[in-house]
């Protein structure tokens, strides 16, 4: 842990999906040696490919928490940001107001060194470069599936589709029938006749 700085420390986490939490990431992020007090870690859920200052709970640390002299780490550097241009922006935004910004993935504590800021572009642009594969292994993947005849998309919800007609053999309504089920009313219509 870089000791120079005198400021609060604050630690950003961040998760794609409500099924994830950033638990691991403040552990990682203590375990470091960064005593971040739990009123100074930030967290959110938002997909990464929103860009850093989309993020609502990352707005509110840069525009009202962040001062001069703070540190602010980040698990991994694409936490701080959706691709490696975004990524060089938020950093070079928080060196600007005078924030230390530290990416535990870099073996380069200091970002605004000239070392952090080769290293910062070198992670960058590899992690811009794996997502772009995911992304082509993905369409690839879908092309494939398609050409053997797979059905893609989401599985049909029989179960829904049941119990839709049990409530319309009931004599229920379809609004009364998405009341009873907690579904909506487009979703029932869309089950109604199948």
């Amino acid at each position: 842990m870089n000791t120079a700085t005198t400021g609060r420390i604050f630690a950003y986490c961040r998760v794609s999906t409500i099924e994830q939490d950033t638990e691991n990431q403040i552990l990682a992020i203590r375990s470091r040696g960064y005593d971040v007090q739990p009123h100074r870690v930030i967290s959110e859920t938002v997909s990464g490919s929103t860009p850093a200052m989309q993020r609502k709970a990352f707005r509110t640390l840069v525009d009202h928490k962040l001062e001069a002299g703070d540190t602010l780490v980040a698990l991994k550097l694409d936490r701080l940001g959706r691709d490696n241009i975004d990524i060089q922006k938020t950093i070079e935004m928080l060196t600007e107001r005078g924030v230390h910004v530290v990416s535990l993935d870099l073996p380069v504590q200091n970002l605004s060194s000239a070392e952090g800021k080769l290293m910062l572009q070198m992670f960058s642009a590899f992690a811009e470069f794996e997502r772009n594969r995911i992304r082509e292994r993905t369409q690839e993947g879908l092309a494939r599936a398609r050409a053997e005849g797979k059905r893609l998309g989401r599985p049909e919800a029989t179960a829904t589709t049941a119990k839709v007609k049990q409530c319309r053999e009931q004599g229920l309504s379809q609004s009364k029938t998405a009341t009873a089920l907690g579904l909506g009313i487009a979703t029932v219509k869309r089950h109604w006749n199948k």
